[in-house]
């Protein structure tokens, strides 16, 4: 490559139609589902079910570098985390632990961290793999995948209608 050269790094080239690529991920107790934009910006991509490792209380370091390193292999601009507020609209239990699962994971990946509403995707992953035929045993390893690619396609599709170059 030419000394001046210009690189196509994370953040894109929207000249060339790429836009910046991002995780998308679904936490829960036990997995973590894993998707990731394409380079478009305009779908999401189911990657992987991320086995929780839990050796002490609390957030496993591991899971934390082991999601730092899918960003980097992605060269991702920020990771968007399913944040499962109650209905009402209400921080839950568990959206507590996943903003602080959030809040380490953007410490350790240098990322920034959008946290997006989650509500009923896990449900709607579920009647997702109904529809094509999957028994309901047959989910557990893929529905994280599935809940995750729907709350990154849900962010994708609000980014859309800002319009191209917007920035967060």
């Amino acid at each position: 490559m030419a000394a001046g050269s210009p690189i196509r790094g994370a953040q894109g080239d929207e000249a060339l139609g790429t836009r910046p690529r991002y995780l998308g991920l679904d936490v829960g107790n036990r997995r973590i589902g894993v998707a990731v934009s394409d380079e478009l910006g305009l779908t999401a991509q189911p990657v992987m079910t991320l086995e929780r490792r839990r050796s002490a209380p609390g957030i496993s370091r591991d899971d934390l570098r082991s999601l730092t390193r899918i960003a980097r292999r992605f060269g991702v601009v920020g990771i968007v985390l399913g944040n499962p507020v109650h209905l009402s609209g209400e921080a839950s239990a568990q959206a507590l632990k996943t903003q602080a699962f959030a809040a380490e994971l953007g410490e350790l990946s240098g990322l920034p961290i959008h946290l997006w509403d989650e509500r009923l995707t896990t449900r709607e992953a579920h009647q997702i793999l109904y529809e094509a035929g999957h028994f309901r045993q047959q989910h557990r390893g893929v529905v994280d995948q599935v809940a995750a690619t729907l709350i990154l396609q849900s962010f994708l599709e609000e980014r859309g209608t800002k319009g191209p170059g917007t920035r967060d």
